[in-house]
């Protein structure tokens, strides 16, 4: 999986942010599979979301706490239209500065030791959120910001490792893995016979793993591509107009990215338009 130079300012040892941050917005590198130098966590709010870690799929929800680290390859496969979780990177220069206790080395790791995913108890989700939502809205704080990520990192981390509910998630098949990593690319429309063929499997067998081990059907997780590449495409809805994304985004009618849309997203694309107009006025 390639790897990303996240949009961080420089003055800044990392970033906390609420998810969705913007209209619901899927950015480039969070569609595909990615890794990146900073370490990262995400602590889910509401909702649920699926990933594939490092050959292994995981179902992320309420009060789960996800570690992801520097040589940690992850691809999102999908999320329920309510998915809220806080996110926060931490640049290495941080990590080397806050983290220097054998309690902490492990942040320091380019690697974990095993897939690091546990549930937090209420309360300590609870404390968690009231510490990370009054930081998120200061980035333009430099030092109070900086102070703020570093208390965030180890309060999260004496969290989590006080919490015994391990969650390691389960194995995927390298050819699941495959096939996801190719319906996420940009433009990429393969036919199930081509896709089958490059993953490595029979079209029939990879239909059949995917579903199993994905939790949901090639076809739909075509659709939930296609749904996040025209968000990307329409953007705040000045260049194209929603027929225009549709297309681009690989859908083959207006009536097929209607149905798919709002089914994924709870709203009809009509209303989403109106959304992200008024949000951009």
């Amino acid at each position: 999986m390639r790897f990303v130079t996240l949009p961080l300012p420089a003055e800044l040892d990392g970033d906390l942010w609420l998810r969705p941050r913007e209209h619901n917005y899927v950015p480039p590198e969070r569609r595909r599979g990615h890794r990146h130098a900073e370490l990262e966590f995400n602590l889910v709010t509401r909702g649920s979301a699926v990933y594939l870690i490092g050959g292994r799929r995981v179902e992320l929800r309420p009060r789960m706490l996800l570690w992801l680290f520097p040589a940690q390859p992850h691809l999102q496969l999908g999320e329920s239209p309510d998915y809220a979780a806080w996110i926060a990177v931490f640049r290495p220069r941080l990590l080397k500065r806050v983290c220097r206790t054998e309690a902490t080395r492990t942040l320091r790791r380019s690697q974990p030791p095993d897939l690091l995913l546990r549930r937090l108890n209420a309360n300590a989700a609870d404390a968690l959120d009231r510490l990370f939502a009054p930081l998120a809205p200061a980035r333009d704080q430099v030092e109070l910001f900086n102070a703020g990520l570093a208390h965030v990192l180890l309060a999260t981390w004496h969290a989590f490792a006080a919490t015994e509910d391990a969650r390691p998630g389960l194995d995927v098949h390298p050819a699941v893995e495959r096939a996801a990593m190719l319906l996420r690319e940009e433009r990429l429309e393969l036919a199930l016979p081509e896709l089958a063929e490059r993953a490595g499997l029979s079209p029939a067998r990879l239909s059949r793993l995917f579903k199993q081990q994905a939790g949901v059907s090639l076809a739909q997780y075509r659709n939930r591509c296609r749904v996040d590449r025209f968000r990307e495409c329409f953007g705040s809805g000045r260049r194209l107009s929603l027929l225009q994304a549709a297309l681009e985004a690989g859908f083959g009618s207006y009536a097929q990215f209607h149905r798919v849309f709002k089914a994924q997203m709870g709203i009809g694309p009509q209303a989403y338009r109106r959304k992200v107009q008024q949000e951009h006025a």
